[in-house]
């Protein structure tokens, strides 16, 4: 293990006198790691994993860090997915094979729990409801969604059989873009797609029925859907994405639900962000405060979506918000910020 202690970097955003726009300190670490999948424990407290087979968390605010690498025979391993509960840490590659790490002990010992090596196999996004349920999502195999699940607080993880899901249309996938493909609340899960089909996967029941909606969101090409999803409760939701061949494009991209994910409401004032990687609401917010990230641009709203102001032009791939709601963790490529407002 290596502790590092690294310069931080501040900017304030002066950009509006709005008394309803943040005005932002980012405080920024640098990597050797180009990071996708970030878990916020705390307004201090963040573990990440990215690619080169690195992870590493702080619990001092980025004061210092712990930094570290899985190594698997020859593998050059890429995470995109990383999962934090209070019993231990787990961490997911991308493509073929697909490794599932879960650590007891804050990172210094891993054991892997789940190896698939179809060709095909390219996981996407983890995230646990509790201690000991938790889920995992990826492109498909055969004609559906790639589901891993686990009910023993990962010691086990079991692939869901294609019967047990909808099927997928020719063309339609998953995007690696951020870690949230998974939305989860109380016992619910929404799983977005992209591709030929943009669409939402719902579970009411923790992965064991499924239900799939439509979505009016951007679809057809090879880089169009949905990337990032986030539920504020079991009604109030928010997808985002677009275009990322047409990053500029800012209609199509955004959508609401009022509805647990049924319907979908497209939000555009022409002014608004256009592609953006990964999206979330604002605790305590009652749903109205939003945060989208992407290439470039940390973009904010304030009234659910129906108006937006750019706050920053920095690039990040990732958000996520820490319960206390005024502090966010970005991350990006080749370093991770702390964001304060």
């Amino acid at each position: 293990m290596l502790a590092l202690a690294f310069l931080i970097f501040s900017c304030a955003n002066n950009s509006s006198s709005d008394h309803r726009v943040p005005r932002l300190r980012i405080s920024e670490f640098p990597l050797q790691s180009s990071v996708r999948a970030i878990e916020v424990v705390d307004s201090n407290t963040v573990w990440f994993a990215g690619s080169g087979g690195q992870f590493g968390y702080t619990r001092d605010g980025g004061q210092t860090w712990v930094i570290d690498s899985i190594k698997y025979g020859d593998s050059t391993l890429e995470f995109r997915s990383i999962a934090v509960t209070g019993q231990a840490v787990y961490v997911l590659s991308v493509a073929t094979p697909a490794l599932l790490f879960r650590s007891a002990d804050q990172g210094q010992n891993w054991s892997l729990v789940y190896r698939e090596d179809h060709n095909a196999a390219f996981y996407d996004a983890m995230a646990f409801w509790d201690d000991r349920d938790g889920i995992a999502i990826g492109d498909p195999t055969d004609s559906c969604l790639s589901v891993i699940l686990t009910r023993d607080g990962g010691a086990t993880w079991q692939k869901l059989p294609c019967s047990a899901l909808p099927p997928l249309a020719e063309g339609e996938f998953a995007f690696a873009a951020s870690n949230t493909n998974i939305a989860l609340v109380d016992d619910q899960v929404w799983v977005v797609t992209g591709g030929k089909k943009a669409r939402v996967f719902h579970s009411p029941d923790r992965g064991l029925s499924w239900t799939v909606y439509d979505t009016p969101i951007r679809q057809g090409g090879a880089m169009t859907g949905i990337f990032s999803a986030h539920f504020y409760d079991a009604q109030t939701g928010v997808i985002f994405g677009g275009d990322w061949e047409n990053q500029e494009q800012n209609t199509q991209n955004k959508a609401f639900t009022s509805d647990g994910g049924r319907t979908w409401e497209l939000r555009s004032d022409g002014r608004d962000p256009g592609y953006r990687s990964c999206v979330q609401f604002v605790p305590g917010s009652n749903g109205q405060e939003l945060f989208a990230v992407g290439m470039p641009g940390i973009s904010y709203s304030a009234d659910q979506g129906h108006s937006w102001q750019e706050l920053d032009k920095a690039s990040y791939y990732t958000i996520r918000i820490a319960p206390a709601g005024n502090v966010a963790w970005l991350a990006g490529k080749n370093r991770i910020a702390r964001m304060t407002w």
